[in-house]
């Protein structure tokens, strides 16, 4: 029986993403098992198409591994194209959303990511790889895209079929609102006191 991570889906405002433009947005902490640096791959392959395309990361760093991203980003020359922004409360990566079209999720090992439903609840396409609990979260082309694992390629290869088909942008943006609105937390409780028998 799979009973999700809940949110509060009211807290999430809704904006339907059509046309994308090349901005991706990682939300995780920097540490070796969410791979932090497959995200600036991906941004590497992406701007060989967009020159203007920037990436966002947020999150914490746990191990080192910001040293690594920083390292790689240098050697790039992605310095200027990539914000880093440390911890961010909830409420303050989701204002820093706005900005961005395309959600990312490069880790090599998963359960059912809050951060994901979050990003589906406000309409960001989520390309993700496919790893622990993930496809009971995506499925291919209706709500998301799943990828191998450490695949910068494949990833960037969705995240420009998504920039460059708005339609089916749109409907993975809807299609994904309606997925985690199952997920609200009032509907989990229940599931929850049903298998309890509570």
């Amino acid at each position: 029986i799979f009973i999700p991570n809940s949110i509060n889906i009211n807290e999430y405002i809704f904006t339907e993403r059509k046309k994308l433009s090349p901005n991706l947005l990682w939300v995780r902490a920097f540490q070796d098992i969410y791979n932090p640096l497959m995200a600036v791959k991906v941004l590497v392959l992406i701007k060989e198409k967009y020159p203007n395309a920037k990436l966002c990361m947020v999150g914490p760093d746990k191990d080192g591994s910001l040293k690594a991203v920083l390292n790689f980003a240098k050697k790039e020359n992605l310095i200027s194209s990539i914000e880093i922004t440390g911890y961010l409360s909830k409420m303050e990566w989701i204002e820093k959303s706005k900005e961005y079209s395309i959600f990312i999720n490069t880790t090599n090992y998963d359960n059912s990511p809050v951060s994901v439903v979050e990003a589906m609840a406000l309409g960001l396409p989520v390309v993700s790889t496919n790893v622990g609990g993930m496809p009971y979260l995506i499925e291919s082309l209706e709500n998301g895209f799943l990828v191998d694992k450490n695949n910068a390629d494949e990833m960037a290869n969705c995240c420009i079929q998504l920039i460059e088909d708005p339609v089916l942008a749109a409907k993975i943006s809807r299609n994904a609102r309606a997925k985690v609105e199952k997920f609200d937390s009032e509907i989990v409780k229940e599931q929850w006191s049903k298998l309890l028998n509570v």
